[in-house]
């Protein structure tokens, strides 16, 4: 009875993080020194785009801990977010037009 117990607590965990990591993950937010910060939308890309996960991890990006920092020209070179975003299957990082799709600025502080 008891390893009944411990068994449905433990499918009833797996169910609910397999659902947690289907929504996408939130939203992940790239502070930056003198700009507005990145602000990534896993729910802009795994859920409207129809992105998996492992389209970006772990072959573009590592975990948040380990992610090195990859400046505008390399993302114009198709580095890290510009191996997506270059005009012509996403939206181009190559523009000013499009600063603010990603870098927003920070809500202030109350």
């Amino acid at each position: 009875m008891k390893q009944r117990l411990w068994f449905g607590i433990l499918m009833a965990m797996l169910a609910a993080s397999s659902a947690l990591a289907a929504a996408g993950g939130g939203d992940v937010t790239f502070p930056l020194e003198g700009i507005p910060s990145v602000m990534f939308s896993h729910d802009s890309h795994v859920g409207k785009a129809k992105q998996k996960c492992s389209d970006c991890h772990y072959a573009l990006y590592t975990n948040h801990a380990q992610r090195k920092a990859v400046g505008m020209s390399g993302m114009r070179q198709g580095k890290s977010c510009g191996s997506c975003h270059d005009g012509k299957r996403a939206f181009s990082v190559a523009t000013k037009q499009n600063c603010e799709k990603c870098h927003k600025p920070s809500a202030p502080q109350q």
